[in-house]
């Protein structure tokens, strides 16, 4: 017998009672075996197996809990799983479903409505009043598919008016007598969190034994991080609130004291997604779809808080990633307090930075260096110092606490059988004079200025962007800025290069080759 001197020989010896023992502990909802619901037959484009697979077990989660999940690769058909499962789980019937997509793919959600779901009609949020938004429209339009392209066409309403019952028994039982079909609002995410802005909001007093301090308004106490008062050069672009409990016995219930407030110098806005939160999450969305929900990671960020707010504003919820973790555990702290915060609760983990470093220690991995400095004589003792910083990696406890019960995984590989054979080649063409002579002359545009302005990160980021775009899309770009510190200390801005805007009619030689290549 082969000696056990790595991970892999000892896979080939246990895989197979690894195997039994994790399907014995984590049984899938549904089995490829099983029978998908009639509704799945009813969809325009029929799933693949692993697709259908992912479908039921959305649905099936969902009869558990509000939130599931899809971890998918890109290509797999996601958005085709979260629409079947919305579809599926509806049993054909009317429903309202919120879609919060990437900017780019609001169209494209569309789109893939029209040809997934029978009777569907889609709606585009574009804002919350009904001032023209910076894309030309306002309110809530309906969109149609004509021929390829999706045209806003059809009813068009507000938000403030979907919140009107009118006489009926609800918001969404007008709704459903004026619309009675299955309905898909898309939102696309930057549009979703653009609200109004804030500033910090603290009483500074001039005197007394609180002079240097902020004050919070609720209390007349100096606010304390941590173990220091804070004081007006530690503020930041971050806001701040405290939790204000009963002194002294005296009666009463604790309460979140905010420490700012709208700015009201600037302009006057609601982000459409905290109106659907406060006006229209009483029942109004059936469904919530979150698409590429790994960049909505972050903590204090309005698009992550908008994630928060959707899901608490729709009866049930599925995020869509590819790549749900970046390589560090603690990645995952914040998407699932805003999709499963009763879990995270119950698990004992705090929101906030003492609850992501206790999922940290938990679930991550942590390096711990100790730094031992020498006595400088005789009388004195060495000094230590230690750090503790995080590295890539998660604990195999996340996958089984977390996600196994919550998540369908779908990768290429499970729908290969399905695909058309693929082939991949690289194929050089030259440029065309015209766009050669144009980005040479950007390439000394930039080259001069990485040398006057040596190391300036704006510098190089923009370079970058400007070079890897310029023979793809070479108009458009406008002019190229740098931003650099100057002797007083003031950000300044300064011209890295004036691109050339060719004619964007021209098909180049790269448009030519893949025209023939199509062909």
């Amino acid at each position: 017998m082969p000696p056990l001197d790595s991970i892999g020989a000892y896979l080939d010896r246990y895989g197979a009672a690894l195997s039994s023992e994790v399907l014995s502990k984590f049984p899938p909802l549904h089995l490829p075996t099983d029978p998908a619901w009639p509704a799945l037959a009813r969809l325009k484009r029929q799933p693949f197996p692993a697709q259908r697979v992912a479908v039921m077990g959305i649905v099936k989660r969902w009869q558990e809990a509000r939130c599931a999940a899809a971890v998918a690769e890109c290509g797999t058909g996601k958005t085709l799983i979260s629409l079947g499962s919305v579809f599926t789980h509806a049993d054909g019937r009317a429903f309202n479903a919120l879609a919060m997509v990437p900017p780019q793919l609001v169209e494209k959600w569309a789109r893939e409505c029209f040809l997934t779901l029978p009777g569907v009609r889609a709606f585009i949020i574009d804002g919350v009043r009904n001032g023209v938004a910076s894309n030309g429209f306002s309110g809530v339009n309906e969109v149609r598919l004509r021929g390829d392209r999706v045209v806003r066409e059809g009813l068009r309403t507000t938000l403030g008016d979907l919140r009107l019952a009118k006489g009926h028994r609800s918001a969404q039982a007008r709704w459903r007598a004026q619309v009675a079909a299955p309905t898909v609002f898309i939102v696309s995410r930057e549009r979703a969190k653009l609200g109004y802005f804030w500033r910090h909001s603290f009483h500074a007093p001039k005197s007394g034994p609180f002079l240097g301090s902020l004050v919070n308004p609720d209390t007349g106490k100096p606010v304390i991080v941590g173990n220091e008062q804070i004081r007006r050069s530690d503020l930041r672009k971050v806001k701040l609130a405290e939790t204000v409990f009963p002194e002294n016995g005296h009666l009463g219930r604790a309460f979140f004291s905010p420490l700012w407030q709208a700015d009201r110098d600037k302009i006057h806005r609601m982000a459409p997604i905290e109106f659907i939160g406060r006006y229209l999450g009483d029942g109004f969305f059936d469904y919530g779809i979150a698409d590429e929900v790994h960049e909505l990671k972050g903590g204090d960020t309005a698009q992550g808080n908008a994630l928060g707010t959707m899901a608490s504003a729709c009866e049930r919820t599925v995020i869509l990633t590819g790549t749900l973790l970046g390589g560090y555990a603690d990645e995952l702290f914040h998407i699932l307090y805003r999709v499963a915060a009763q879990a995270m609760k119950e698990d004992g983990f705090d929101h906030g930075e003492a609850g992501l470093r206790q999922f940290a220690d938990a679930y991550g991995v942590l390096e711990k260096v100790t730094t031992i400095e020498p006595a400088d004589n005789a009388c004195s003792k060495a000094k230590s110092t230690t750090t503790v910083k995080r590295r890539p990696g998660a604990s195999p406890l996340l996958f089984g606490k977390y996600l196994m019960n919550m998540a369908a995984f779908v990768s290429l590989e499970d729908i290969s059988d399905a695909l058309p054979p693929y082939h991949e080649e690289v194929i050089s063409v030259e440029m065309d004079p015209a766009l050669k002579a144009a980005y040479s002359s950007l390439e000394d545009q930039i080259r001069d200025a990485l040398r006057q302005n040596h190391g300036n990160a704006s510098v190089i980021s923009t370079a970058m962007n400007a070079l890897l775009l310029y023979p793809d899309r070479p108009f458009g770009l406008g002019t190229l800025y740098g931003f650099r510190t100057d002797e007083e200390g003031q950000r300044e801005r300064f011209v890295i290069a004036e691109p050339e805007d060719l004619d964007e009619r021209i098909h180049f030689a790269k448009e030519r080759r893949l025209v023939q290549e199509c062909r």
